[in-house]
């Protein structure tokens, strides 16, 4: 029997100091949650659902409330979740003003007729599976209105003093915040069957109807009977190198998932991208990493029948991770 393990991380990029402790909590507490799924006998499916839909609540990350802004004002969101054993996926892009975007993906892949819904039209699917939009109030925050007044400010090339979370390359000596802005999850039950899930407001100042990795299948998100990976930084690149499929097909070669995703993120940077990515295999095995300053992770598993959860802002090493759990008390 496999230990049930559950892997989210916050993004990739740079995150100030000060916030690390608020995110690390949400991380642990949404890692906690999608354990707690599989250990009442739930489907890993349903695992990393739960566990994406407590980060999708976090007005420190960007999925949900709190999800970055379009050059017009708005907020976009994409999903997507994947089951490896069956290959299902449901996924849904630029659709705007959702509080739990993994919900509609989620109805997407049951309803099964379809794969990817996109933009406005999506809210007819959504309705009839009794989902309704939100006042986008409810999701806007004043991080995000900061966040797309200094991409504003930047393009027009004036400085501003306010936090900037784009995910471009900063300045030589710019200190300020740096993050892909996606949330993610993976996770293996006692069988072996493992699964993804993805969620993000995507990039600030985008322009309305971009689509980024997140909802593209063996790009942000990917299961397989191998593995379940979830990725975060730069969309664009991550979509070039389809990033997820890539950490997916290396462990099914016999790599080890430390391996595949440091080969994985490594290519990544051969194209001009940052970001880093989580997985599990079906093995119980699990890894992150990254190439930015930061990567909020938080992995919750049963050590000896006890629940042991940890979290970091920045693991670099498989080590870092089982050496954490192993550590943590029960």
């Amino acid at each position: 029997m496999i230990a049930p393990l559950v892997v989210v991380h916050g993004g990739a990029g740079r995150i100030a100091a000060e916030r690390q402790p608020r995110i690390a909590l949400a991380c642990r507490d949404a890692a906690r949650c999608g354990l707690d799924v599989l250990r009442g006998g739930g489907a890993v499916l349903d695992a990393v659902q739960a566990a994406a839909r407590v980060l999708e609540d976090c007005p420190e990350l960007n999925a949900g409330v709190g999800a970055v802004l379009s050059r017009e004002g708005t907020v976009e969101l994409d999903a997507a979740l994947m089951d490896g054993a069956t290959r299902r996926i449901g996924a849904i892009a630029a659709v705007p003003d959702l509080r739990q975007p993994i919900d509609l993906a989620r109805r997407v892949l049951d309803d099964g007729e379809h794969v990817l819904l996109a933009g406005p039209a999506a809210w007819a699917f959504a309705a009839e599976h009794g989902i309704a939009p939100v006042d986008p109030a409810r999701l806007i925050t004043l991080r995000s209105r900061a966040r797309l007044a200094e991409e504003r400010a930047r393009r027009a090339g004036v400085v501003a003093p306010i936090e900037s979370l784009e995910p471009t390359e900063p300045a030589v000596g710019d200190d300020r915040e740096h993050e892909g802005g996606t949330i993610g999850a993976v996770a293996v039950d006692a069988a072996g069957r493992v699964a993804a899930a993805t969620s993000t407001g995507g990039i600030a100042y985008k322009r309305p109807g971009r689509v980024g990795d997140t909802p593209l299948p063996g790009c942000g998100t990917w299961a397989d009977d191998h593995a379940a990976a979830s990725a975060t930084g730069d969309g664009e690149a991550i979509i070039r190198v389809t990033l997820t499929r890539v950490v997916a097909d290396r462990i099914a070669a016999g790599a080890s998932p430390a391996d595949a995703a440091r080969g994985a993120v490594a290519e990544l940077a051969r194209f001009g991208g940052s970001g880093g990515v989580i997985c599990v295999d079906r093995a119980g095995r699990m890894a992150a990493w990254h190439d930015t300053d930061t990567m909020p992770v938080a992995a919750a598993t049963l050590i000896d029948g006890e629940v042991r959860t940890a979290a970091w802002a920045a693991p670099r090493t498989i080590d870092d991770l089982a050496a954490a759990l192993a550590a943590a008390p029960a």
